[in-house]
């Protein structure tokens, strides 16, 4: 067996759903679409994109001694249609990807078994990454033959939809490479016309200020008012140019256990999740990607999902969060309130201008209302 067959027999055994190779030294031209990207501030706040261009150039820009890239791919299929989860208004609905266990632990745990056995064998150099260094690995895996990169800018696989994890071998090894894979788009524009917010300037572009998956993740600040509605009842993430992927007709379901969604994570009641302290928000998203945001910028994200749920029942959960600690919370809260129950927030209002500042805990309403504009 070569030495290509075996690693890709040790990474089906390993729970891989796909495993190709691709040159890691070769010119493209992925280096300077991003740098095109970051030029035209579509990174948003995400300043590391920027402060590692020059690294995420190409893979060898980050380690000049890779000739090898052994990409492999695990899918997280839901097995349903999750857009219809945006129809429980009053639930959460949490990114495919975050509602089992952090893919990033899962996935380079199995690749440092699966790059192990290969330097023990051959005696190589090898690194891996799972999303959390400076390499490009959906370009990479395009290169591969894993799949193309959709209008949508993800990677999509003829075998595996578009619901897959990527993850990345590099090595000293000189690897024969499989073929890569071409478009298979067509003139679908199906992921296109589903964004909410409009979100793709482009076929296979796309503007991250704008991509609720990034509002409600990377986003520090308050929400734009212009992108709130639009947000629905997503708290982490968006799925909605992935789902509507013709090519997930032949999308396998997650096989690995850890990937399979949580009680927790799985519409979630927006009251429960608008009373969660820290310490409570630390232990309900032990383990899952949610975790990563702080309580903060979630439970922003849960007042405007209550804000616009229609459930006028659920304002007197909102008014806690009006002296929240938290001043991004206060200001999402105060924006929920007036959505949800006019007479509510007016009275809320008189009150507190009528009142002393609160001298321990501020409450910022003329902030959060000034939002409202």
């Amino acid at each position: 067996m070569s030495r290509e067959s075996h690693l890709k027999s040790l990474a089906a055994s390993l729970g891989f759903d796909a495993c190709r190779i691709a040159r890691a030294d070769e010119p493209w031209a992925a280096g300077e679409r991003l740098a095109a990207f970051v030029d035209a501030g579509r990174h948003g706040e995400m300043d590391w994109m920027a402060e590692t261009l020059a690294r995420r150039a190409a893979p060898t820009a980050m380690w000049p001694q890779a000739r090898s890239a052994v990409m492999v791919a695990m899918s997280y299929g839901p097995g349903h249609d999750p857009m219809d989860n945006l129809a429980h208004r009053t639930h959460g609905n949490i990114s495919v990807y975050a509602r089992g266990a952090d893919y990033h632990d899962l996935m380079k745990s199995r690749l440092k078994q699966l790059a192990r056995a290969f330097a023990e064998e051959t005696g190589e150099e090898v690194k891996v990454f799972v999303d959390t260094a400076p390499l490009m690995e959906k370009p990479l895996a395009a290169r591969a033959g894993l799949g193309w990169q959709g209008k949508h800018t993800n990677l999509v696989s003829r075998t595996l939809g578009n619901w897959i994890f990527l993850g990345a071998m590099l090595t000293t090894a000189e690897l024969s490479p499989d073929a890569s894979e071409t478009d298979h788009c067509g003139s679908c524009r199906a992921c296109l016309a589903a964004c909410p917010t409009k979100a793709f300037p482009a076929p296979y572009q796309l503007d991250a200020r704008r991509c609720i998956s990034y509002l409600t993740i990377e986003h520090k600040g308050p929400i734009p008012h212009e992108f709130r509605t639009a947000m629905g009842n997503r708290i982490y993430g968006c799925d909605d140019c992935l789902a509507v992927c013709p090519w997930n007709k032949f999308a396998v379901s997650a096989r690995e256990a850890k990937l399979m969604a949580r009680p927790e994570t799985t519409l979630p009641a927006l009251a429960d999740l608008a009373r969660l302290d820290d310490a409570a928000f630390r232990e309900v998203f032990a383990g899952s990607p949610v975790k990563r945001t702080g309580r903060a910028r979630f439970v922003r994200n849960v007042c405007i999902a209550i804000g616009n749920s229609g459930a006028r029942e659920l304002a007197g959960v909102l008014m806690p969060l009006l002296s929240d600690d938290e001043p991004l919370v206060r200001g999402a809260a105060v924006w929920a309130l007036a959505r949800l129950d006019a007479d509510m927030f007016e009275r809320e209002r008189a009150a507190r201008e009528g009142a002393e500042e609160d001298g321990n805990v501020r409450t910022e309403w003329h902030h959060g209302a000034a939002e409202l504009a």
